[in-house]
């Protein structure tokens, strides 16, 4: 696996606009259409949400290259308060399955602590 991008910051919607450009860069760098792209980029606003609302304080991205396919990670981080199920979490989860390939959701006591999923 070939790692393209690591990233680490603070979760919240002012970095949403920082991740979502990076990650468009990157499905450019890919060579992926521009459905692709938003695709992706969903995917990773999606999995940056679940991760919110499970109460980290911090997100930890890797986009790696393996295969002709863009592997992407997005993990808890930092300090984590009481989670905060939200009833968006379903369809956070519904819209990954849908957009991406192999996409796998870790929790721990109900909480999802990292999601990953390939393009």
């Amino acid at each position: 696996m070939n790692t393209l991008m690591e990233m680490r910051f603070p979760l919240g919607s002012e970095m949403m606009t920082t991740v979502r450009l990076t990650c468009g860069g990157l499905c450019s760098l890919a060579g992926f259409d521009m459905d692709e792209s938003e695709d992706c980029k969903v995917c990773v606003t999606e999995s940056l949400l679940l991760l919110m609302h499970a109460g980290f304080s911090h997100a930890e991205i890797s986009f790696a290259e393996e295969n002709e396919e863009l592997f992407i990670c997005v993990n808890g981080a930092g300090e984590r308060s009481e989670p905060q199920p939200m009833s968006e979490d379903e369809i956070s989860a519904a819209l990954l399955e849908a957009l991406a390939r192999q996409v796998v959701v870790e929790r721990k006591d109900g909480a999802v602590l990292s999601v990953s999923f390939r393009f």
